[in-house]
């Protein structure tokens, strides 16, 4: 996500490189760049005035010690003004009645059915709650379908009345059914339109009137840039929404509308969502998402998401197998299928520090992991478990088992070897500092 904005930033910064202070002049043409990069970002072009007119202010009003250069301080200065210009901090929903109702509006094609389903997973399991999601689109066909679908593959009930042509009429009852049933959570999916127009901005007005919901939030693609902010303003003007949630973000290589609508309707953004796994949801961190447009990776949510993966007690256990050299095929298959789990591999490897440059123009093939699953899947028991009893005529027979080449297997045996030395390695040097 935001890979133009990030190279063209990027050069914007080199102007500065070897210059031993910051002047007026000097950081004349890197703001005009960053000032231009902004706006090729679909950055609606007040804003990117503004901004980079408060960085030449921070700039030219700080000293430059002699240990920071003038380019990495002008980097910090950017860097802050983004995080204030994306809302400073996370904004969390507002789940404090019972049931707590959260609506959630935009325009058709948004991801909003998609997010609805995504929201409910994440809250189901991240908090706990237990929740009911409604169908109120009674107009696109298929929309109460897909959700009933959607709700099935997360194991959360959906509330549907298809003989009910008043969305009104089946908010309310959901409602009543959620408080019948102990739902403390009910998540209300509302039709769209193809644009803004006056009957779908009445009609979700009243929804709102006739609900009271605790959260409004506002569904919008991100990858409509301007188009994005623009609606955002014209559903914020009639609803007063409290957040905003960011789709298909993993598709925006710009960034126009994440840099432009906190500004322009004062609302946080809450969400971004990426992809269409139920689970590619992730609170939105201004700060995580600065470094990200500059380039400095996201370490953070990294580590979070391989925490959401491996307990604790697991990472000590494997710790003390790789000491033990002991780390076998079996580890590394488990290892495997939870770095499946916390997502797409390049998306994973982009949030560290200085990866993502270097992966940009690599076709990283998900499917290589599968050959490896399959490989060591053919493998008996013994032989996963002690990996040097793998002669010749074995591993003919496991490429044949695996639908793979007997070259492959070889590969795959020689780099878990050479995998297991870097780890043992690392994890005994660790060890020894500790003493």
């Amino acid at each position: 996500m935001f890979e133009n904005l990030t190279e063209k930033l990027e050069r914007a910064f080199k102007i500065l490189k070897g210059e031993g202070y910051i002047t007026e002049v000097n950081i004349a043409e890197t703001l005009k760049e960053v000032r231009r990069a902004l706006i090729d970002a679909d950055v609606n072009y007040k804003i990117a005035k503004a901004f980079t007119d408060k960085v030449k202010e921070k700039a030219l009003g700080q000293n430059v010690i002699k240990s920071v250069r003038p380019g990495q301080l002008f980097i910090k200065i950017v860097h802050d003004e983004l995080v204030e210009l994306l809302g400073s901090e996370k904004s969390e929903l507002k789940l404090k009645q019972n049931p707590s109702v959260i609506l959630l509006a935009g325009l058709q094609g948004s991801g909003k059915t998609t997010f609805a389903a995504k929201l409910a997973n994440y809250l189901k399991n991240k908090k706990a709650r237990s929740v009911l999601l409604v169908a109120c689109d009674v107009y696109r066909p298929a929309a109460i379908e897909q959700l009933k679908i959607l709700g099935g593959n997360i194991q959360v009930p959906v509330f549907a009345d298809e003989t009910n042509q008043d969305p009104i009429s089946i908010a309310k009852k959901a409602i009543s059914e959620a408080k019948l049933r102990g739902y403390n959570t009910v998540i209300i999916d509302t039709a769209g339109r193809t644009a803004v127009d006056e009957e779908m901005m009445i009609e979700i007005e009243n929804i709102k009137k006739a609900i009271n919901p605790e959260e409004i939030l506002f569904v919008v693609d991100s990858m409509t840039g301007q188009d994005a902010v623009n609606t955002a303003k014209a559903f914020n003007d009639r609803l007063d929404f409290d957040g905003v949630v960011l789709t298909k973000l993993d598709g925006d290589a710009r960034g126009g509308a994440a840099l432009s609508i906190k500004s322009i309707v004062n609302k946080p953004i809450k969400f971004i969502s990426t992809g269409e796994k139920l689970d590619a949801i992730d609170i939105f961190y201004p700060d995580r998402m600065a470094d990200r447009i500059l380039g400095m990776g996201d370490i953070v949510t990294f580590v979070e998401k391989a925490q959401e993966q491996i307990t604790e007690e697991e990472a000590r256990r494997l710790q003390k197998k790789i000491a033990q050299k002991k780390f076998d095929l079996n580890d590394f298959l488990a290892q495997i299928q939870q770095i499946k789990k916390m997502g797409n591999i390049k998306d994973l490897l982009s949030l560290i520090p200085g990866v993502n440059k270097a992966i940009k123009n690599i076709d990283i093939d998900e499917k290589s992991f599968k050959r490896i699953e399959a490989i060591i899947l053919s493998m008996t028991p013994e032989e996963r478990a002690n990996p040097s009893i793998i002669d010749g005529s074995r591993r003919k027979r496991i490429a044949n088992g695996s639908g793979t080449s007997v070259q492959e297997v070889n590969r795959l045996l020689k780099q878990f070897e050479d995998l297991k030395k870097t780890m043992y390695k690392i994890t005994t040097n660790k060890f020894t500092k500790l003493k």
